[in-house]
């Protein structure tokens, strides 16, 4: 009698462990269109980067720089982005805001952009292996790229403030047009963003 109600106490306590681990975690997933905004834990998101470059894309595109350059070559300027460095505390995923650069400037029409330098390392290696495998009809001969005028390239910077339980991030993001053929800076854009997280406090 004593060994049954051992083991009836054993399964028992098992049987709760194990409801009680399923109970407590619970994954649910729930698709959203990839615009909408999901800001859950105030770090820098894909929201900020396509803002940030829809905004500083067009306010860079609205300066005399554009119309002075046109106005004297009798075409667009031919725009490549250069590097944008991440100088804040978070793990930012330059590539994507670059990307978003990118996009913003090509769908303008306002400027021929051209692929930046690991872009254009790639389609160089595939010009020389048409020059040994392809037909010679069809292979594309070097020496033809378009060379850029201006490059954009920046940084990404932030400033942290915290007490109790709350923090302000502060985000900074400059960006720079240069002039290729002088190096002069012909536009200087900023943009700021600042986040302030709450961590309420639950009491059981």
């Amino acid at each position: 009698m004593v060994i049954q109600k051992f083991r009836f106490s054993l399964v028992a306590t098992v049987s709760v462990a194990l409801t009680l681990s399923g109970c407590g975690h619970e994954t649910k997933v729930t698709r959203v269109e990839a615009g909408v905004v999901t800001d859950l834990s105030g770090r820098w998101n894909d929201t900020d980067s396509r803002m940030v470059a829809e905004a500083m894309v067009k306010d860079a595109l609205q300066y005399p720089w554009l119309g002075s350059f046109e106005k004297a070559s009798q075409r667009q300027p031919v725009v490549v982005v250069g590097t944008v460095l991440n100088s804040s505390h978070e793990h930012i995923s330059v590539h994507t805001f670059i990307t978003d650069l990118e996009r913003e400037l090509t769908n303008s029409q306002k400027v021929t952009f051209v692929a930046g330098k690991g872009e254009r390392d790639e389609v160089r290696t595939e010009r020389k292996e048409q020059a040994m495998y392809a037909r010679e009809d069809t292979q594309k001969a070097p020496g033809k790229e378009i060379g850029a005028d201006f490059m954009m390239k920046g940084t990404i910077a932030t400033i942290l403030d915290e007490a109790d339980g709350t923090k302000a991030v502060f985000y900074q993001v400059d960006l720079q047009m240069i002039d290729l053929e002088n190096n002069a800076k012909v536009w200087y854009g900023q943009k700021k963003i600042k986040k302030v997280v709450e961590k309420k406090r639950i009491v059981f």
